[in-house]
C-alpha cells in the first residue's frame, strides 16, 4: 500500500454550491427553479386552514434575501392572522361600504395595451364566476371577496418609505414580493398579490398601527388554495418575451 498516495479533500458547502450554480447558469436546459416559476399561479379562493409558524418565517426569510438598490432593504412587512385578519378585513369592507378610498399611489392603466390586458383578465375572471358585464351587484362582491382576502387565513402588508420620488424602494419590494410568492410555491402553498388593498392605505395603517410615512404598496394574500374551486388558477395568457424584449446585437439569433 502506497501510504505517500495524497487523498483529494471534501468540497466545502460553499464549493459545492458555487458547482450547483455554474452547472445550472451554464445549462439550456429547463432548471427545477424554472419549473417552479412556471408553475406559480394566483388563486383566489383559500382553504381556512392557518399555515405552521415554522412555514411562515421560512418563507420570510427567503423573502429577505431579495435584492434592493445599495441594499436599502426599503420593505417594510405586517403580516395578519386570526383575529388581526378578521378585524382587519371587516374595517376594509366597511371603509369600502363607505366609499373611503385613500390611495397612496396612483392607479391607472393608460389607454393602450395596458387597459386591454386589464379588461382581458377582468372578462376572464367575471367568466369563470359566471357574472356578466352588467352585473354591478356580482362585480361588487368580487370586490368585497378581495377585501375578504379571498378566505385566506394569512395577509402580508407591504409598505414602503417615500425614499426620493419611491419608484427604486418600490422596485425592491416587488423583488421582495416576488421571492416571497415563489418561496411558498415550493413549499406547496400559494399567495396573490392585492392591489386593491391599497386603496384604502388609510384604514390598514389605523387598524395596524403603521406610520404615515410608510406608503402601503399592496398586499399579498396566502395560504392553501383551494383544490376544487374554479379560481385556483385562472387560465391567463403571458405574452411571449419578444413583446417586452429589445436585443441589441441579438444574442439569440
Amino acid at each position: 500500500m502506497n501510504r505517500h498516495r495524497k487523498t483529494k479533500p471534501a468540497r466545502s458547502w460553499l464549493e459545492w454550491i458555487r458547482e450547483l450554480q455554474r452547472e445550472v447558469f451554464m445549462s439550456t436546459k429547463p432548471s427545477a427553479l424554472t419549473d417552479l416559476m412556471r408553475s406559480r399561479r394566483s388563486p383566489r379562493a383559500f382553504l381556512p386552514t392557518p399555515l405552521d409558524p415554522a412555514t411562515i418565517r421560512g418563507v420570510l426569510q427567503d423573502a429577505q434575501l431579495a435584492p434592493s438598490n445599495s441594499n436599502t432593504q426599503p420593505w417594510v412587512v405586517h403580516v395578519v392572522s386570526g383575529k388581526a385578519r378578521d378585524t382587519l378585513s371587516d374595517n376594509l369592507l366597511a371603509a369600502n361600504k363607505d366609499g373611503r378610498r385613500s390611495l397612496d399611489f396612483m392607479l391607472d392603466y393608460g389607454e393602450g395595451v395596458h387597459r386591454q390586458r386589464a379588461q382581458q383578465h377582468a372578462a376572464v375572471h367575471h367568466g369563470v364566476r359566471g357574472i356578466d358585464r352588467s352585473d354591478h351587484e356580482g362585480r361588487a362582491e368580487i370586490t368585497r371577496e378581495n377585501l375578504r382576502f379571498f378566505g385566506a387565513p394569512h395577509a402580508a402588508l407591504l409598505f414602503m418609505p417615500m425614499l426620493g420620488d419611491g419608484v427604486r424602494a418600490a422596485g425592491d419590494v416587488g423583488m421582495y414580493a416576488q421571492n416571497f410568492l415563489l418561496s411558498l410555491t415550493a413549499r406547496g402553498f400559494h399567495g396573490i398579490p392585492q392591489a386593491i388593498i391599497s386603496f384604502y392605505a388609510d384604514t390598514v395603517r389605523e387598524s395596524l398601527g403603521v406610520p404615515g410615512d410608510l406608503k402601503l404598496l399592496f398586499g399579498i394574500a396566502f395560504g392553501t388554495a383551494d383544490p376544487v374551486s374554479p379560481l385556483k388558477s385562472l387560465d391567463l395568457d403571458k405574452v411571449p418575451y419578444e413583446h417586452s424584449v429589445v436585443f441589441h446585437d441579438d444574442p439569440c439569433v
